[in-house]
């Protein structure tokens, strides 16, 4: 059988394995991988709790974007409510409203799946679920002072708006430009969002055994 009709079918198998470092939301590891052929290649691996996030739509089909400080690009973007999965073994519906209550002031009556992202799977195993809300009401809102939280800034967007504004460039979190054309898509009914409670089967676990162990 020739390498082309192989193609497909090779087991990257982990011969041995080293931890770099391992720090309060990352852990970094060093995978020795099993390559076609039966040599080995070194892959650096990220780990990462998985996070949430939330396109929360209002009856004006409006989405609410928060303006945020980046510390690794040097400036504030554009993003949707978002947080990690910081806490092992976490409901991530339940995290997704902790984190819409906390950078919003928002709660809602209706959650569904809109995407599961891996985000930059080339090298980290982060994964983030983005649900979609409706059905808001506002709640109390605690301010984490001494935080990038402290300086969040909220807008509305009508929806098609946000979309264009992903598709000219001024939008570029990665989470926020998917949930913003997933949500366009399941609103215009070119397919149905997932419920809630959908089974997730990239999210992250490495970073939470961890914590566990």
């Amino acid at each position: 059988m020739s390498d082309v009709d192989e193609a497909g079918r090779h087991e990257f198998r982990t011969a041995a394995s080293r931890d770099a470092y391992s720090g309060r939301v990352l852990a970094l590891r060093v995978d020795e991988v099993v390559m076609p052929g039966g040599r080995t290649g070194t892959r650096e691996v990220v780990e990462h709790p998985g996070a949430v996030a939330v396109v929360a739509l209002d009856p004006e089909q409006r989405v609410a974007l928060i303006h945020q400080y980046r510390h690794p690009v040097g400036r504030r973007l554009w993003e949707l409510p978002a947080g990690l999965l910081d806490v092992p073994g976490e409901d991530p519906v339940g995290a997704a409203r902790r984190e819409l209550a906390e950078e919003t002031g928002l709660a809602a009556s209706s959650w569904s799946v809109l995407v599961d992202v891996a985000s930059s799977p080339g090298f980290s195993d982060e994964c983030v679920r983005v649900f979609l809300a409706t059905g808001l009401s506002e709640v109390d809102r605690e301010v984490h002072h001494g935080s990038e939280e402290a300086d969040l800034v909220l807008d509305w967007v009508p929806l098609d708006d946000a979309v264009r504004r992903a598709l000219a460039g001024e939008i570029v979190n990665a989470t926020a430009v998917a949930g913003l054309l997933a949500a366009r898509a399941v609103r215009g009914g070119a397919a149905p969002a997932r419920p809630e409670d959908a089974p997730w089967r990239d999210r992250p676990h490495r970073w939470a055994d961890r914590q566990r162990g």
